[in-house]
């Protein structure tokens, strides 16, 4: 599990912005950091975020649905 303060810092190696730490439903279904902006997931690797652009998952329309409904309300920053 990755800590609060340490989401708190992280960013999307793209557009700087923030990641929402969500469960993934495909495949092995563990959790990952998203960017809804972009529509991309990094993968968490034994609780280290892989923020790498070149390794991470393109999400399509209805995975990204189904992230937006488990994050629960935007983030005001």
């Amino acid at each position: 599990m990755i800590d609060q303060e340490l989401l708190d810092i992280l960013v999307c190696p793209a557009d700087r912005g923030p990641l929402l730490l969500v469960q993934r439903s495909g495949g092995s279904g563990s959790q990952a950091l998203y960017n809804p902006r972009l529509h991309r997931a990094y993968r968490i690797d034994d609780d280290i975020p892989v923020l790498l652009i070149d390794e991470s998952d393109t999400v399509g329309d209805d995975e990204h649905a189904l992230l937006m409904a488990q994050a629960g309300p935007a983030d005001p920053r």
